[in-house]
């Protein structure tokens, strides 16, 4: 029997029902990343650095947390059916495209991250606070972006929802970067958002391009080219000894636009086929006029 390919009766992709719970799963993670400088600000200014490790508290209250759920996720697959029988087409260059727009993205977002604090305290002439409250926005605006993306998937396709965000994180950053005085503040919120809303989408993207390796695809996605901005962070620090945070931060505009160009070559329904389900063989009915031999 003939593959389904993307006909009107074909099932939609297997990994897109995936994206509001990958971005319920990460909105959790970026509250973490907001709360986090207010919690060292409260914790270094109560006891000081002796202090510090009180904020493994939270640490191992998650750890514990999570125990239960693993156990029960794993006597779920244990008891579970198995893996509908779905294959495809691996779509490498596509996935190499999604990746390296990851890595631009990963690169600006490391590089606000490590100075957003510092510059925020240049540009309105604040003190610690200033900084932190900076840092916080950050990261709060990253939670905010998470969940949200998954629904404008729903009306349009993923890589429309994608190449409309990164066009509204070059705006953002590029306000960040060369707005007044307090007025970077609403840039700060916004360049996370626009850098967020893609999270979720990219991974289940990743996944859809690669088929047939939806672990690898899923793990290269929020593994290295998440991380890969670290790469470029003592790049950028040294850039930043040299010349002011404006004109170090400068370089970080063109990175959303980067991504931007590179979405725009990638599908936004990968070629995926589904196989008809296998009919087990019965044994044919015997005929009415068959007469048994007897001796």
């Amino acid at each position: 029997m003939p593959d389904i390919r993307h006909s009107p009766e074909a099932p939609p992709p297997a990994h897109t029902p995936a994206a509001p719970v990958l971005g319920r799963f990460s909105f959790g993670g970026n509250i973490g990343f907001a709360v986090a400088p207010l919690m060292v600000a409260v914790v270094v200014s109560t006891g000081g650095l002796r202090f510090s490790p009180l904020l493994a508290v939270p640490a191992v209250v998650g750890s514990a947390l999570r125990l239960p759920v693993l156990r029960a996720l794993e006597r779920t697959t244990a008891s579970g059916p198995g893996a509908p029988d779905a294959r495809g087409t691996d779509d490498v260059v596509s996935f190499v495209r999604l990746s390296l727009a990851v890595v631009c993205r990963s690169v600006a977002l490391v590089g606000l991250s490590t100075f957003v604090s510092l510059y925020a305290r240049q540009r309105t002439g604040g003190g610690t606070a200033a900084g932190t409250t900076a840092l916080f926005v950050l990261y709060l605006g990253g939670a905010a972006g998470t969940v949200p993306g998954s629904r404008p998937a729903s009306r349009w396709d993923r890589v429309t929802v994608v190449l409309m965000s990164y066009l509204i994180t070059v705006g953002a950053v590029a306000g960040t970067v060369f707005a007044p005085g307090s007025a970077i503040h609403p840039f700060i919120a916004l360049t996370p958002i626009g850098l967020y809303v893609p999270f979720s989408l990219q991974v289940t993207l990743a996944q859809d391009y690669l088929p047939s390796h939806v672990g690898t695809a899923g793990g290269i996605t929020l593994g290295p080219t998440v991380s890969i901005g670290g790469l470029a962070g003592p790049r950028i620090g040294s850039v930043a000894d040299a010349t002011p945070l404006q004109t170090t931060l400068t370089p970080l505009i063109p990175m959303p636009a980067l991504s931007w160009l590179l979405y725009r070559a990638c599908p936004s329904r990968p070629h995926r086929s589904i196989s008809a389900p296998r009919c087990r063989p019965t044994a044919a009915p015997a005929s009415a006029g068959t007469v048994r031999r007897t001796a």
